[in-house]
């Protein structure tokens, strides 16, 4: 009997259990339907279905004529949803489509009809047929048998991505640059890309995807929860003739004289709209390419280009005019029994007047004068560099610009041989865009623009048009009287006979400018140079100032500014200076002469009016 109330008492316990058991699925089951359904099923449609970014199209770069630099054009992809087909439909059309295949793509039919015949027998979700297809031929496709049917009956599966195109390939590849987004959400910016990404990049869209195998996702349809916004189109100051140019007028001079690298800038003198700039680097092979932007990136010592500088100082602060007479020293000066300064003529000058120093780009003749006019206060030469604007970065929106170097003998390196150093470029430290910038102040009487690469930014929406303006950074660098003085001397390295640059002189159009020899590594055996010249023209009535830099050129070829850079700037003068107003005055016979036979041949009655100005092209 106690047995039998043992199993009973079991039985029970077990019975009341599974009552429990049962009662607690039921009630979770009910729980989970009716409390915690919603969750699960987001859950589950979370890890099927997600939102995907979708990035916009990038927006144009145009040089100010309109021609594009850079531009993101449509390229797709197309995968095959087998899962999605019927095998009757996919029996009546893969023949066709084969054939249709073949003819856009350019492989056979029979590399299609397998392609597809495997997709559908292991029933793929996501085979891919084509990539990298034009918006035409994606649109073509879509018209082939079974595709024309769409996503879920026609298995046809299409992805848009955007690719960044550059249709002047090379040439300003550098200047126009690249934006690359890193892991942690940073930019990569180089160039105009990375200058103005934000405008360019546009507003991401988003597409509903599904999770297929291989962790692979699907788009549900073409059409997206929330279109991308294009970004805007930016308009440059670059013009691409005179890109063509300056690039290979810069790469001629390379090429011919083995150089490692150079740059050439060429700039609108009002405006400070950059219309060129190319930077070309060697590879080992010794060939040249865009390789880093040079111009604005690459400070070094500028070399007897700085004179201009130096002699600006000198005679704001009337320490020197241009009677003042000094000695070159038999072109050898000596500070400290060891550090020597020589002219590039043996034996020197003799003594010569500041003018005739500068166009002959004396050494010993420009430190003889800014040393023994400043060697007792030099903070006053320094503060009058660091006054006209160059110790100073320009700010420009491309990423990278180099800093400026003036030392001041508040700070820590200067030395007693600093000041004799600077008064002829050594010790300081510039980039081409930065002495250009200078230089074109001086041909735009003293106003010194902010060197400008942007004309205007449009949204390609609303078109809607933002203009860049033009920005001043000092509205005057130095006096109107030191001006004069200083562009007739600039006038003067080219026309006089014994000016550093008289080369490059020609009587049909008028330059202005300054050569720089500058050595490297001029504590060694290996000495190397950088040659540079930097100048405007028309000289009377600059339009466009230039700089052209070319570092380490083969010295038994050349290695001199005059030699190396100055051919560059002329060539880049020539072809430019075609295209460049020149204003004549008529004298009033002359005038009447014209006139009179404009009456006779219209038998009309004109005003006569003397001393007109006529504007006609210089050929």
């Amino acid at each position: 009997m106690e047995k039998q109330k043992r199993l009973i008492s079991r039985f029970s316990f077990v019975v009341v259990g599974l009552f429990l058991l049962g009662f607690v699925i039921g009630y979770k089951i009910i729980h989970i339907q009716f409390v915690e359904g919603d969750y699960f099923k987001l859950l589950a449609e979370k890890t099927t279905i997600q939102n995907f970014e979708i990035q916009p199209i990038r927006g144009n770069i145009y040089a100010q004529d309109g021609s594009l630099l850079a531009t993101s054009v449509p390229r797709y992809t197309i995968h095959f949803d087998a899962a999605t087909v019927s095998t009757s439909r996919f029996e009546n059309h893969v023949d066709a489509l084969s054939d249709s295949l073949s003819q856009l793509l350019g492989k056979s039919a029979n590399f299609y009809y397998n392609t597809l015949v495997d997709a559908h027998k292991k029933q793929h979700r996501y085979r891919r047929i084509a990539k990298d297809l034009t918006y035409g031929q994606m649109t073509r496709l879509r018209t082939f048998p079974l595709f024309r049917l769409g996503g879920v009956r026609g298995g046809l599966v299409v992805e848009r991505k955007t690719v960044r195109e550059k249709p002047l390939g090379k040439i300003a590849e550098r200047t126009i640059g690249y934006e690359q987004e890193q892991p942690n959400g940073s930019y990569v910016r180089v160039g105009l890309e990375g200058a103005f990404g934000d405008q360019l990049r546009g507003i991401p869209g988003l597409q509903l995807r599904q999770r297929i195998a291989n962790g692979q996702w699907k788009p549900l349809s073409d059409s997206y929860l929330q279109e991308p916004q294009d970004g805007y189109d930016v308009q440059t100051t670059l013009d691409v003739n005179i890109q063509d140019i300056t690039h290979h007028a810069l790469l001629d001079a390379l090429e011919n004289f083995e150089a490692d690298h150079g740059t050439a800038v060429v700039m609108e003198t009002e405006t400070g709209a950059i219309r060129a700039v190319a930077n070309l680097g060697r590879t080992e092979e010794g060939k040249y390419y865009e390789k880093l932007n040079y111009a604005i990136g690459e400070s070094h010592e500028p070399g007897s280009t700085f004179k201009l500088m130096a002699l600006v100082a000198a005679f704001e602060d009337q320490v020197v005019d241009t009677t003042s007479v000094f000695d070159t020293q038999n072109g050898e000066l000596t500070f400290y029994s060891k550090y020597k300064v020589r002219d590039s003529r043996k034996g020197g000058y003799g003594k010569i007047p500041i003018t005739e120093i500068f166009e002959r780009s004396s050494n010993t003749g420009m430190v003889q004068a800014i040393y023994d006019q400043y060697k007792s206060k030099p903070e006053q030469f320094v503060n009058r560099l660091m006054n006209m604007g160059l110790s100073e970065p320009l700010g420009l929106p491309i990423v990278g610009e180099g800093k400026p170097l003036i030392p001041h003998p508040d700070k820590k390196g200067w030395s007693g041989i600093s000041l004799p150093w600077m008064a002829y470029g050594y010790g300081v430290l510039l980039t081409p865009m930065q002495t250009l910038t200078f230089y074109n102040a001086i041909a735009n009487d003293g106003v010194m623009v902010k060197p400008r690469f942007i004309e205007r930014t449009q949204d390609a929406r609303s078109k809607m048009k933002r203009k860049s303006d033009v920005e001043i950074i000092s509205a005057s660098v130095c006096s109107k009287e030191t001006i004069g003085k200083v562009k007739s001397l600039l006038k003067g390295v080219v026309e006089k006979p014994w000016g550093t640059a008289h080369n490059i002189y020609d009587p049909n159009f008028a330059i202005a400018g300054k050569t720089g020899t500058c050595q490297l590594d001029y504590n060694t055996d290996e000495i190397q140079y950088v040659a540079s010249f930097v100048g405007y023209f028309p000289s009377d009535r600059p339009k466009y100032s230039c700089i052209v830099v070319v570092h380490r050129p083969n010295k038994e070829k050349g290695y001199f500014g005059s030699t190396v850079a100055a051919p560059v700037f002329q060539k880049i003068a020539h072809k430019l200076y075609s295209s460049i107003p020149v204003e004549t005055k008529l004298s009033r016979e002359r005038y009447l002469e014209i006139t009179q036979r404009k009456m006779e041949t219209s038998k009309g009655v004109v005003d006569a009016k003397v001393d007109v100005t006529k504007t006609q092209n210089k050929s």
